[in-house]
């Protein structure tokens, strides 16, 4: 795969993606399954997680994309006015992407799509708890590239345990690298990228705050703000990068918001979407139901999560409900945890500063605005926020005062929606994938500079300055002259003055 050939074309038409668009649309179903199968997330969570926001970034390639990779015209100055300067956007070759477990159809093929359009062959790495589902999608993505006459090559995958991908991360045909995963995990993939200088984009999730201000506007909308909340958290049980991790509300919210969240909360369902929405044929009582909330992916963290909570409640924290794993009776071989509503965190509480992974709803009180951005600050992470208000004063203090990559107002992981960057700063990560960063950041950034008016204009080294340096006469002797004429060049393009200006011109032609 060292010398694949550019898929997009002579005129810059990609034809895979439109093909990719068409079959996703059709085929919701059978992929929703597959990531239902492998993750045990809901349809609905697979339809916002998965389904959405493929169709957009497939859309959005389509729509811009070939503008996001057309060489732009950049400006010159005064002493290289007869240059002509732009950016090229050319492929790399062979980029890769080691991508997490909670979203299997849109983590494995988003960076394929990016890699594809850029003109790239890739391999994907996908994790080894959604190998089974990786297989399913491989081939749709290789489905495409052949109905369009592109080699299925272009898109490899290799599944392996995380001791032998070093292998992959360290290879020295790989050109770019992007990991989304874990802090531990992306210093060792790093560690392995540097063995090969390959540049590696880095996304590793986050703790991410919902400030909840207390303008009476706010107040009034409090129940529609409670509902994007609740998305925001238990959306595929908790397990996503940018899930709502801290909500961090004003005293004018704090208890009208647990009084609306808590029997929400209490409500929600357990169970698997693809078992429970169907009759049972040994049970004609049953009553199939439509669950909130799926199984996460292992039981692994359920200690972790046991511990963090009941440490913060000896702390002052206040269990509202939930804060156990859950023991299906119809799906004894699930991995549940019990939606969980814990308030009164603060800082100081170490379930305020990890990242949970999991369907807790985390309550956080302040002061102040200053005190809410103090408090959406005070972690190591900084990846995605989300601002309710509607006092504009305050929304932009909170906007600007709080560190991290992204930031939706009134709403929960909407510049993920319309393919902004995505991307986080401190513990989160660096880099960033989707829009046009995410196609450059695939993309060998070639500056070039070219006669404007080749033959009439072009670079020449005044016999001055031209090596070796002469010594000449008078004031020119021992090569003054030539320091001199540069002192002359230096002022000719960069005095303030038009006056200043001249007299460079006037150093340049005393010692040509």
């Amino acid at each position: 795969m060292a010398s694949l050939p550019r898929v997009r074309g002579e005129a810059g038409t990609l034809t895979v993606a439109p093909v990719q668009f068409r079959y996703i649309l059709e085929h919701q179903d059978e992929i929703v399954t597959a990531c239902c199968l492998d993750s045990g997330k809901t349809k609905v969570d697979a339809s916002f997680g998965e389904i959405l926001v493929t169709t957009e970034k497939l859309k959005w390639t389509i729509d811009h994309g070939e503008k996001a990779l057309t060489a732009e015209s950049r400006p010159t100055n005064f002493l290289m006015m007869y240059k002509k300067n732009t950016v090229r956007y050319e492929p790399l070759g062979v980029v890769s992407a080691c991508v997490s477990w909670n979203y299997p159809f849109h983590n494995f093929i988003s960076p394929v799509i990016s890699a594809i359009f850029a003109g790239n062959g890739i391999v994907v790495k996908p994790s080894e708890q959604t190998a089974w589902s990786a297989a399913f999608f491989l081939e749709i993505i290789r489905g495409a590239l052949s109905s369009c006459g592109h080699p299925r090559d272009l898109v490899q995958s290799v599944v392996c345990l995380p001791e032998v991908a070093g292998v992959l991360t360290s290879h020295p045909d790989i050109s770019q690298l992007t990991f989304i995963g874990s802090r531990p995990v992306a210093h060792k993939v790093c560690e392995s990228a540097a063995k090969a200088l390959i540049p590696v984009t880095v996304e590793l999730g986050g703790k991410d705050p919902a400030v909840v201000l207390d303008d009476p506007t706010t107040v009034r909308n409090l129940p529609s703000i409670t509902s994007i909340l609740m998305r925001g958290v238990f959306q595929s049980a908790g397990q996503n990068c940018i899930g709502v991790e801290r909500v961090i509300a004003l005293p004018g919210v704090y208890d009208k918001l647990i009084e609306i969240v808590t029997p929400r909360i209490k409500a929600l369902r357990l169970g698997s979407i693809l078992l429970d929405s169907k009759p049972d044929p040994n049970d004609p009582s049953y009553r199939p139901m439509t669950p909130d909330v799926g199984a996460m992916i292992s039981p692994n963290n359920f200690d972790r999560l046991e511990s963090l909570i009941e440490d913060a409640v000896r702390q002052g924290a206040r269990l509202i409900c939930g804060g156990k794993r859950y023991n299906h009776p119809k799906h004894p071989h699930g991995h549940y945890f019990t939606p969980t509503l814990l308030v009164d965190v603060t800082p100081s509480m170490e379930i305020s500063q990890v990242e949970l992974f999991a369907p807790v709803f985390v309550m956080m009180r302040a002061n102040s605005v200053s005190d809410a951005i103090s408090i959406a600050n005070s972690t190591q992470y900084a990846l995605g926020a989300s601002v309710f208000g509607f006092r504009q004063r305050d929304v932009e203090a909170c906007v600007s005062g709080i560190k991290a990559g992204m930031v939706a107002v009134n709403d929960f992981g909407s510049y993920y929606a319309v393919q902004l960057p995505f991307g986080g700063v401190k513990g989160s990560g660096y880099g960033r994938f989707a829009g046009e960063e995410g196609l450059r950041a695939v993309s060998n950034i070639k500056a070039v500079c070219v006669d404007r008016f080749p033959r009439l204009m072009s670079t020449k080294i005044p016999p001055a300055v031209d090596y070796p340096i002469q010594k000449g006469e008078g004031d020119r002797k021992n090569g003054n002259g030539a320091w001199e004429m540069c002192k002359g060049v230096v002022e000719t393009g960069y005095q303030l003055t038009l006056a200043g200006r001249a007299g460079g011109i006037l150093k340049i032609l005393k010692n040509m």
